[in-house]
This record gives C-alpha cells, structure tokens and sequence, in this order.
C-alpha cells in the first residue's frame, strides 16, 4: 500500500479488537469473535488463556515512539522495547508486559536476541505478528536488515500466530522472498496489493548542467510553493554547500544528516513536525519517522540510488490528499557519484577477511588511533574510500563484531559469516544494485507517464 495510507491501521485495529475479548478479570470473553486466531490453534494446540498480545517488528526506533505516542495520545494500550531505554525502564516494561499491562508492543528483530524477553513473551499470547517495513526481510529488498532474516524462527518461537507483512515498496521478486523468509506456504498466503499510485502527486524530472541550476530550481521552488518541503542530497558536504548558499540569499532553512548527534536530529524533526512552512534540506537519513501530513514538495537535488528509496521519500508529500510536487534534478554527474557509492556498500570477501584480521591482530593500535589509522591501513592513499565503514555496518549486525563504531570501539564476537566469505552472494548483491540504479536512470529518461514507469516496476501494470 501506498506510503502514508494507512497500513499500520492494519494491525492497530486488530490489536484493539482482540483487547476487547477479555473481560473485567482479563479472561477471555465467552463470545469470541476472534475464536479461529486464538493462540495455537494453527498448531491445533488447546486455547491459551494468557492475556492476548500484537506484536509489531518495526526497523526504526524514532518510527516506533512516533507511533506509540500517537497510540496512547487515543487511549490505546502500547509500548515498545527499544535500546534507547535505560536498563530499569526496560526490567519495568518487561515486567507490564508480563502482566498484562499492554496490548499492543513495537520491537525490532534484534530483541528477540534476549532471553529474557523470550520469556516475557512466553507469559503472553501473540496473537497477532505484524512486520512493518518488510521489505527488510529481503535481501532483493532497499533496506536489508540481516536480523529480518530470522522473522521465521521468531514466528514459529512464539507460536506461529497469524501474521500480516506490510511494506510500501516491494517488487515481485521481493514479495516472493517475503513470503519464503516468514517460512509461510505460498499458497496460505493472500497478498493485498492496493497499487501505489498517489494521485495527488505531480513527477516531473529537470535535466540541469551544475549546481548554480539546482539551487536556482530549489529557490524558485521555495518561493512559488507555499507550505513545508524536503530536499534531498547524497552527501552531507554538498548539503553544507547549498545551506551555505541558502543562507547568504537569507532563505531560512533546517539541516538534517546522520553527522548531527541524536539531540540535534530529535530537535530539528520536532521544529518540522511541530512548525508550518519549514525547508529542510536532508540526508536520506530523514526518513520513515518522518509522518507530516501537509509537506507541499519533495524535491531531489541529487540522484537517489534505486527507484525504491526514491519512491519511499516522494511518499512523504501530501499525505492530506492535496496537491504536491515532487521534482527530481538530473545532472549526469550525479551517475557517477551513485556507481561509487555502489562500490563503497559492495566490499569483496578478501577486504571483509583484511578488515577481521586487523581487528584480529591489531585491536591495541585500532583502540588507540581509530578509524582513521585502520582506513589509512587498508585504502593507502585512498581516503575518501567508504567500503570500511560498510565493512564495520555489515560485521556488527550479522554478529561478528560488538560494541561502538563511533568512536571505533568493538571487539570480535564470532567468525566471519558465510554472508561476508561469499564472494558469489557478494557479486549477486553489487550487480542488484547496480541493475537498481539503472532502473532509476530510466525512470529519468521516461518519456511517458512516469506513474506508469513506477507501477510497471513494482509488478501491478
């Protein structure tokens, strides 16, 4: 379903609902609509009488809080389990879950890592499995978290209940992957597919030759729209460099990239939720917490890397229904910086092995001098090289390393995965990345309805 049109609704309602069955003591009601999803019965198991629960596997710990909030503002029973909690407000949570105390919990894949919480859910009953973003079961998919590969074992682990997968972004090829991940029956399954098209969007794309053109169609933008709006970058030096402009021409404005730290971003996107009219100019990492409903534009300064994280962002206009622009700026320039971004997020198995074997051999000196003397190590000469950083990203959530990366501080917790020692699934991921961007230079280089490009590539035309 189309970002921004309801698809949470799709298992908040029934969280409700099944919260509705119990009586004043928190039993089961004896009219039970609900009597086929009852825990256990797809393993004809005897009926549980433990308090139901939905459970709700999200990525985003800043996409849970926003839910929450807006669930408890409305009276419902929620809560999430995150890292950002203090070990006594996570032993406190756990212990209001265990009794009952909420119906509806947000977690990420990763918690399932913890015992405890295994056990806490064990004095539940889920009832309901709801995988938000689930195109981060997939490796096909645009934002694959490894940990999303264990959603089957976390399914069967807590009694393979009923179990709806919701994503805005997912080709045939990745809904199929879906599927297998959860360790469901193709055929058990029923996949509701509401099409993608926003008709109040407006796409249009304008070739430009430099970056004085792209900030004059950014000012020009500004001032003939009148509302809130995003633009877009690839790099945060380039994103500086427009502000930078931006400001001499006393355009007011917000920044927001991964480099600000956690209090700055959390202040920055509560000023743009909270205020009217706001330009901000943004990394992608202003992403799905991100739920506005009056953004008037979306404009790309630069070229996004797949036509998935492209639509993804253009679904954050007009979520009112009103009309909305969303302009991407097309410099062929741009191409390259998109192929080398490719190679960075693509290391080979032999720098995945060099990179484990510093950490093996020289965590003294890595402990000391940091990320700069191990990237001098591996890339020479090569600074502006970012395949390190990916190599740290992809070892510590597949398990192999442990700790912090900024500052470098991480110790090795197992071998090196299959993952990261094959360079044949390796190969298979760089080359569809590669075939991503080229889609997305096509849907530059459409001539027709760009909707129809859009809805061609995600299997409904």
């Amino acid at each position: 379903m189309p970002t921004g049109m309801g698809k949470s609704l799709c298992f908040q309602i029934p969280a409700i609902l099944f919260s509705n069955r119990l009586d004043a003591a928190g039993q089961c009601k004896a009219a039970d609509p609900f009597k086929d999803l009852e825990t256990g019965a797809a393993d004809s198991k005897p009926p549980t009488k433990k308090r139901p629960l939905t459970l709700v596997l999200s990525p985003l710990i800043a996409l849970m809080k926003d839910q929450v909030d807006a669930l408890m503002s409305k009276g419902v029973r929620a809560t999430f389990v995150n890292s950002a909690l203090l070990r006594h407000q996570r032993e406190q949570r756990y212990q209001e879950i265990a009794e009952g105390e909420w119906d509806l919990l947000y977690v990420t894949p990763e918690r399932f890592r913890k015992q405890e919480f295994l056990d806490v859910l064990d004095r539940r009953a889920v009832v309901l499995l709801a995988v938000d973003e689930a195109h981060c079961i997939s490796q096909w998919g645009h934002d694959f978290r490894p940990d999303y590969t264990r959603v089957g074992e976390i399914r069967r682990a807590i009694g393979s209940p009923c179990t709806i997968a919701l994503t805005a972004t997912a080709t045939p090829d990745v809904q199929t992957d879906i599927i297998r991940q959860l360790d469901l029956n193709a055929e058990d399954v029923e996949i509701f597919h509401e099409g993608i098209d926003r008709p109040n969007l407006s796409l249009s794309v304008e070739t430009v030759f430099n970056d004085d053109e792209k900030l004059e169609l950014i000012i020009a933008q500004r001032q003939r729209v009148e509302g809130s709006g995003i633009v877009y970058f690839t790099l945060i030096r380039k994103l500086m460099s427009f502000s930078e402009q931006l400001w001499e021409k006393k355009i007011p404005h917000l920044i927001y990239h991964g480099d600000l730290n956690r209090t700055e971003r959390k202040r920055l996107q509560e000023s743009f939720m909270r205020e009217e009219g706001h330009l901000v100019l943004a990394t992608n990492a202003f992403g799905m917490g991100i739920d506005k409903d009056d953004i008037r534009y979306v404009l790309h300064a630069d070229l996004p890397g797949s036509v998935e994280s492209y639509y993804q962002e253009i679904g954050r206009a007009g979520r009112d229904g009103l009309p909305s622009e969303c302009l991407l700026m097309y410099d062929q320039r741009d191409l390259a910086t998109q192929m080398e971004f490719i190679q960075w997020s693509n290391p080979d198995a032999e720098f995945y092995q060099r990179v484990y074997h510093f950490l093996e051999h020289e965590s003294e000196k890595i402990d000391a001098f940091g990320m700069e003397w191990l990237r001098e190590k591996l890339h020479f000469k090569q600074k502006h090289d970012r395949r390190l950083e990916t190599a740290l990203t992809m070892m510590k959530r597949w398990g192999v390393i442990e700790g912090s990366l900024h500052p470098l501080k991480v110790t090795l917790n197992g071998e090196l995965t299959d993952q990261l020692r094959d360079n044949v699934l390796l190969s298979e991921k760089l080359k569809r990345d590669q075939h991503k961007l080229l889609s997305m230079l096509q849907y530059v280089q459409q001539q027709g309805d760009r909707k129809t490009f859009l809805k061609t590539y995600f299997g409904i035309a």
